[in-house]
């Protein structure tokens, strides 16, 4: 599964899970950064001084800067998004423009580029709406109401797969849709519910949950995620397929999570629910067979372990 060799785009490579793949991918492989660096958890990583990674700043809105940081490549991992739920429902317009017309004009850039091997585009799991059990990459997609902003994220992503399904029919382009399932781990930034209740159960302050907090999710460790990539880009029969790629044993409630990081982390955190009058996804679990039948992927990294990682190293953050 090694890969070697490849001269690789990473869209978003400054963030959370690209900053995972350059550490995974850097020993052998040349990698080329290319992130507006809004969220950047490369600090303190030294990875973006190895000899392998150069880190370019840039927008994938700006179709000459995104030929100019292509150039060359012969693989693309484009995880450039707005996400976040309140960020996304704050900016709805600037979410699905970085989406949509980034992806577009990453898609055009790549299929100019002689001996693409594979082009990823990271999608979302939730295209399957507010409530999704055990859903397959075959099962229908779900959108919310036309005008409630909690939904643009999930249009947008949909619509990259279709673009991205579309370059493969037409033009050959070797792209391939993921679709992550609630990925956590050290690094992460922003505002996912794993690294806000990690932080605050680690200082001593209440962690808060939306409503009653049985809201139910699968939670994957980034170690998997990668190890997903890594099969995307190795498996031959790969292209013109989208992937779930998550870890449905580690399924619990928000609650029970939340419950759970106190515990792991030997805090004495209160929980507190809050009022949360928006529309939520309240089940999201994945059936990961199709992954696992095409690419041999199996999720390793079981909730309690995950957790344990993640929370050392938050710990070790905060105690400098």
């Amino acid at each position: 599964m090694a890969i070697e060799g490849m001269r690789i785009l990473i869209t978003g490579g400054a963030g959370f899970i690209g900053s995972h793949l350059v550490e995974r991918l850097a020993e052998k492989n040349e990698l080329r950064l290319f992130d507006s660096l809004h969220r950047n958890a490369l600090t303190g990583t030294g990875l973006e001084a190895l000899p392998s990674v150069e880190l370019i700043q840039g927008d994938v809105l700006d179709r000459a800067s995104v030929d100019r940081a292509i150039d060359g490549c012969n693989v693309v991992i484009h995880l450039a998004s707005i996400a976040g739920v309140d960020t996304v429902m704050r900016i709805p317009v600037q979410t699905m423009r970085v989406s949509m017309l980034g992806t577009a004009n990453l898609l055009e850039a790549a299929a100019d580029q002689p001996n693409m091997h594979r082009f990823i585009d990271f999608s979302t799991s939730e295209v399957f709406g507010s409530h999704a059990y055990n859903v397959s990459e075959g099962d229908v997609t779900s959108l919310g109401a036309v005008g409630e902003a909690r939904w643009t994220y999930s249009v947008a992503k949909l619509a990259t797969e279709h673009l991205c399904m579309c370059y493969h029919r037409e033009y050959g382009l070797p792209a391939v849709a993921v679709r992550p399932f609630n990925i956590y781990g050290p690094r992460q930034v922003g505002e996912g519910a794993v690294h806000h209740f990690i932080l605050r159960a680690l200082e001593g302050k209440p962690l808060t949950i939306h409503n009653d907090g049985s809201q139910i999710r699968a939670w994957c460790y980034v170690d998997d995620i990668v190890d997903g990539i890594e099969l995307v880009l190795s498996k031959d029969d790969a292209p013109g397929n989208t992937f779930n790629i998550g870890n449905p044993r580690s399924t619990v409630t928000i609650y029970n999570l939340a419950r759970e990081i106190v515990r792991l982390s030997s805090s004495g955190s209160a929980l507190e629910h809050v009022q949360w009058n928006h529309p939520d996804v309240e089940l999201r679990i994945p059936n990961v067979d199709k992954a696992r039948n095409m690419l041999g992927f199996e999720p390793k990294v079981d909730l309690e372990e995950g957790l344990l990682r993640t929370i050392s190293w938050y710990r070790k953050g905060l105690r400098g």
